[in-house]
This record gives structure tokens, sequence and C-alpha cells, in this order.
């Protein structure tokens, strides 16, 4: 008797005052039918939660039981605000958001009374500096993306707006963004959701993303179409092509976006009909083996009007990323650049399980392809982009160190656009209007004044890549090497990045040199002529099969020398 009064005891309470409240409202005075109103809808809402079969608590403890529910509810603010330490980085921390903030707004981004890192704590990194400090001319890093096959190369920075999708964003955010880019002078990714008419309103550099669903380049099926890619290809926005063949965030995984969601506008950017469901596969139709995609790069190549294309990759299985190596190869077809895309990199919505256990992080996958690149002698010919939470001028050195030639940062940018990290992108409430199609929610993103913020993050980061690379005796970020980042990997034991991630020899793949293991094991599985290895890699671990090297040095080394001239 005593737990059943405990359990409903807050429902008898409601009830009771609603009663008295109601009593006082007729005797004492009217004043008291306010609480008596307030009361009797308690009274309701107690009703209701006995009658519900959805919640268990609500059922067993009535009108209180909703508390947990309403805790539950505001817990990520609360953490936020008020528990989260300075340096809880879930997924960025609050010191890389305030710096963004700061470098966004102009604000003083210095720091007084030292360092709040533990230096001494495994994995603390650094740069080491030079007693030689050089002065760099500028800040305005670029390097120019265009291999011999390339006949309008491009200038780019070195920081660029990583891929985000309209539809993903709001409208207003777009708009913000490629403003700010057209302000800064940097390049704008469109994401796989296509050419929106709020990537061309400010006429900022874009990166044409193409996914597999051929999002405003492909056909009433869903194909990818030749004549639809040309007309857009060739717009002056378009600087260069980028195929998505898989993210970060959720790499190997497709998506429909339900019909509900697919308004006019978002029908009218990815070349789909509205209010119908919209579909991204998991593979491309356009091609089925490296061989392919290294001839759909040409093929998009010559429809651009000789633009820089290039691909997307988040590394999986090593021998697939070897196959592509190995088509390059064959054919002689070499991209004009490839963005590594790390396993940390973020996205509107994804399966817990893609976000947190599919993919290979960017420093191991971006060092995997360079390294790649070099033992082939193909490093020269073709620029390699990184994305996957680079917020800070630390964070670009340590990629760019690795074998990075720039950096994309997607969520760097909707901070400094007003993102304060809700993780509401996927409930289309997100309370600074970023990534919402709500028209009130974005209305309180203000385009003029968020686009400045974004041209303002970029040249303040910028600017302490320069003040970092002086301190280095380093004049521009191409000039990073792995051997100028250490790293603590236990109390007493420092490595620099080169003693982690080994360089290879310019063509010591094609000599059949393997000196890593990866490649050792890896490198003789791949074909170019299929993304399947050759045989399984546990009988390779294991010792159990005597497969031949798959290509002939010497004819390596004649593919490599046509491919040189």
């Amino acid at each position: 008797m005593d737990r059943w009064l405990t359990r409903y005891s807050a429902f008898y309470f409601v009830i009771a005052c609603t009663i008295a409240c109601f009593a006082f409202s007729l005797f004492i005075n009217d004043w008291w039918l306010i609480p008596a109103l307030i009361f009797a809808a308690l009274t309701a809402l107690g009703i209701w939660d006995l009658r519900q079969t959805r919640h268990a608590i609500r059922r067993n403890y009535p009108v209180i039981g909703n508390l947990r529910f309403f805790f539950e509810s505001i817990r990520p603010e609360m953490r936020q605000y008020f528990i989260e330490d300075d340096n809880d980085a879930l997924p960025f921390s609050r010191v890389d958001r305030s710096l963004v903030y700061q470098r966004a707004k102009q604000e003083i981004d210095k720091r007084p009374f030292g360092t709040q890192h533990d230096v001494y704590q495994r994995d603390y990194e650094w740069i080491n500096h030079s007693m030689e400090p050089s002065h760099p001319q500028g800040s305005d890093f670029r390097i120019t993306v265009g291999g011999p096959d390339c006949t309008r190369p491009h200038s780019l920075s070195v920081l660029n707006i990583s891929a985000m999708s309209f539809g993903a964003l709001s409208a207003n955010a777009v708009l913000a963004l490629n403003k700010g880019a057209s302000l800064g002078n940097f390049a704008h990714d469109t994401g796989e959701g296509g050419i929106s008419t709020y990537h061309l309103e400010h006429n900022g550099s874009l990166i044409w993303n193409i996914g597999s669903g051929y999002f405003g380049c492909g056909d009433a099926k869903g194909q990818f179409s030749d004549e639809a890619f040309a007309q857009r290809a060739r717009q002056d926005s378009v600087k260069m092509i980028e195929i998505k063949l898989s993210q970060g965030a959720k790499p190997g995984h497709g998506g429909i976006l339900p019909g509900p969601k697919v308004t006019p506008e978002i029908a009218h950017a990815r070349g789909v009909p509205a209010w119908q469901d919209c579909n991204s596969p998991a593979r491309h139709s356009a091609f089925t083996t490296p061989i392919e995609l290294m001839h759909f790069i040409t093929r998009l190549r010559n429809l651009s009007g000789g633009k820089p294309v290039g691909f997307k990759l988040c590394i999986g299985h090593p021998w697939e990323w070897f196959a592509i190596a190995k088509a390059m190869l064959k054919t002689g077809i070499t991209p004009d650049f490839i963005v590594v895309d790390g396993a940390e990199g973020g996205t509107g919505a994804a399966p817990i399980e893609f976000v947190d256990h599919v993919g290979t992080p960017l420093r191991e996958a971006l060092r995997l392809v360079h390294n790649t690149l070099v033992g082939i002698g193909l490093r020269d010919r073709i620029k390699l982009g990184a994305s996957g939470k680079i917020i800070s001028a630390f964070d670009m050195a340590r990629v760019m160190a690795l074998g990075a030639d720039w950096c994309n940062s997607a969520r760097g940018f909707m901070f400094a656009i007003g993102c304060i990290q809700a993780q509401a992108c996927h409930t289309g409430k997100c309370p600074t209007g970023v990534t919402t199609q709500d028209p009130k929610r974005q209305k309180a993103l203000v385009v003029e004044d968020k686009s400045v913020r974004v041209a303002s993050f970029h040249a303040n980061t910028l600017k302490a890549l320069a003040e970092m690379l002086g301190a280095a005796g380093l004049e521009h970020p191409g000039e990073l090497r792995p051997h100028h980042i250490a790293k603590r990997i236990s109390n007493g034991e420092v490595r620099v990045l080169s003693a982690l991630f080994p360089d290879l020899e310019d063509g010591e793949l094609l000599e059949g040199k393997f000196r890593l293991t990866i490649f050792r094991t890896a490198w003789p599985m791949a074909q170019a002529e299929s993304f399947a290895p050759l045989y399984s890699l546990s009988a390779a671990l294991s010792g159990n099969t005597n497969s031949p090297m798959p290509e002939d040095a010497s004819e390596a080394n004649k593919t490599h020398a046509a491919l040189s001239a």
C-alpha cells in the first residue's frame, strides 16, 4: 500500500490542489482560478500518463515521471554550459569553439598565464621551433591544382570550406559561407547535394562535389548525364570537380532524403522531382572498377573544359586504394587532386556505428595515400587535400606535415557562422539557423554579418599559421615535414612523426621494395581491373599464399617513365 501511495503521491497531490484551488476561487477570490487551471492541466497530464502505453515510467509515476524526460532533453545543454571541461572534445572542445568565435569576430584570440594542456600527458603534440625564425611574406598561402592533363588549373587557398550540402545546411548558411569564400578568395565545396542558386549568388569559387546520386548531373533515372554535367561544370563559379567515393562520417553508406523534405529549392539543386524520396546510393553506377574510375576522371575533365578533376575518399580496405593507384599506372591517367577524409569527419546524420567505428582516421589515411603516391612516383602530379576536425593553425600544420597540400574544414566554418554544437542538425530544429530548412529559424542567421565572420576566421587562421611557420624557420606550409611535429608517446618517451609515419623513397614500390608491412601485405593483393583483392588478407598474413608480385618491376618502370614524359 505504501509503495502504491508513493508512486501516485504526486498525482494525488495535484488532484487535491485542483479541488482546493477551485473551491478557494468560489469562496475567497477569483485569482485562485489561475493556480486551479494549472493544477487541472497537471491532473489531465496525470490521467494521460496512466492511459498511454509508450513510457513505463510515466505509467508508474504519473505527472512527476515527466521530469525524467524533461531533464534528459536539456542534459546536453546543462553539460555544455555547466559541467564540460574546457578541453573536453565532444566532439569539439570549448577551447576549439571559442578560438573560432574569437577569430571570426575579430576578437582577441590570445591567452594569458600559460597553456591549459598537460604537456606531459600522453598524445600531447607540438611543433619544433628554430633558432633562426623566418619571416613569411604574407599569409595568403596558395597552391596550384591541376596536373599535366588539366588545361585550366586553379590557384587554391590552403584552407577551404569542406563539403556540406544545401539541404543539410540552410539557405542562409550557404549564402553566408559562399559570400565569405568570395570575400576571402578561397573555395567552397558544394557537398553532394548539388549546386543551388545560393551557391551562385555571391560568385564564390566552388568545388563541385559529385556523389553517387549524381545530383545536378544525372538523368531522370539517376544515371550520370554528360549533357547535364557539362552545362553546370562549365559555369565560371565552378573551379574544380570532386568525385565523392566516400566520406569520413559514414563511408560505404548511402542515404535517402524523405519526400516531405525535398522542397522545390532542394529539388532544383539536385535535379530531382519535388516531394519525392531522393536516393543517394552507397556506390557509383558510372564506374565499377579502378580503371573505369580513371576513364571517368578523363571524361569529366573533358566535359568541364579542362578543369581540375579529382576524388574524395575515406580509406577502408587498403588494397582498394592500392587498386586505384595501380589503375593510374596502368592507364597513364591521374587525378589532379585527391581529398582524404578522416573517420573523425562530421555529417548531418549518420548511424552511430558508422560515426564511431567505420573508416580510417585522417592521419593514418593521409600518410598511406601520400606514401603510396611517392612510392609509385606520382606524388608531384597529384595534390592532396585533407579534412577531419581541422580547426586551428596547428591542426593544419600537423596534417600538412603528414603530406597534405591543403586543408578543408566543415565544422570550423559552421562555428564561424554561429553553430553552437547543439548537435540538433538532424532534427530540423537547429537553434542558430545553420542546419534547418525552417524559414523562421534560419532568419536568425544574418548573411551580411556571418559572411564577414567566415572570411575573418579564414584570414586569422592563416595568419596564425604564418606565425607558426616563421617560428619553425619555414616560409610556406608546403615545407612542413613529419619531423617538424613531435608527439609524446608516454611519460619520458617522445617521437617525431617521421618516426611514427616513415617516409617512402620516390618510386620504391615500382622497384618491388616493401619496407612497410601495409605495402608488403596489401599491395600484392590489389589489381587495377577490380576493387576486389586477388586473395584473402588473412591468408596473406598467415603466410598461406604464394601470390606473385602483381607487376613486373621493369614493366612498372616503363609505365612510370611514360607518365613522367
